[in-house]
C-alpha cells in the first residue's frame, strides 16, 4: 500500500484513500483470523478468500475464480488465504501470489502479483505483477507455469 505522496489525490487529511484505509482495516482483521490453530485456521482463511472471491463484481469474480481455481490446482501445497482483503496464495506463511480486482482500487484492469518470496528470478531484472481483463486458455497455461516456477 502506497501512502498518497500529497494531500488532494484521492486520500483524507491523513494522506490514506478510502480503499487503502479499508485494505489495512481488512488486514488487521486478517492477522486476528490469523491466531487460530491448524486444520480449523485454514480452513477459516480458505473460506474468508472464497468469501471475497463471492463478494466481487461479475468481470472481476470470474478472473478470480479461474485464477483461484489455477493456483489451487497447480500447487495444491500453498495455503489459501486473504491479504488485505483479496485472494492470496502463502508458501511457509508467506504469501506468494495475490489476486488484486480492478474493483479494489478503481483500476481498469486485475493485476496477478507474486512477492519476492516467488522464486521467478530471471537475471537481474523480471515481472512480478501482471495485468488481466480477461483469461484465455494461453494465459492460464502462463499462469499455471508462473505458479509452478514461483513455488520453486
Amino acid at each position: 500500500m502506497a501512502k498518497s505522496a500529497t494531500r488532494g489525490q484521492g486520500g483524507d487529511a491523513g494522506g490514506w484513500t478510502a480503499e487503502e484505509r479499508a485494505a489495512m482495516k481488512e488486514h488487521a482483521d486478517e492477522l486476528k483470523r490469523a491466531g487460530g490453530k491448524g486444520a480449523a485456521k485454514a480452513a477459516e482463511e480458505a473460506q474468508a478468500c472464497l468469501d471475497k472471491i463471492a463478494e466481487m463484481p461479475a468481470s472481476d469474480r470470474v478472473i478470480a475464480e479461474r485464477i483461484h481455481a489455477i493456483v489451487t490446482e497447480t500447487a495444491p501445497e500453498l495455503a489459501v488465504k486473504t491479504w488485505y482483503g483479496m485472494p492470496a496464495y502463502a508458501q511457509d506463511g508467506k504469501v506468494l501470489c495475490f489476486f488484486q480486482p480492478a474493483d479494489k482500487f478503481k483500476a481498469r484492469y486485475c493485476t496477478l502479483g507474486f512477492q519476492d518470496v516467488a522464486a521467478l528470478d530471471d537475471g537481474s531484472m523480471w515481472p512480478t505483477s501482471f495485468a488481466l481483463t480477461e483469461l484465455t486458455t494461453a494465459d492460464e497455461k502462463r499462469i499455471a507455469a508462473l505458479v509452478k516456477k514461483a513455488v520453486g
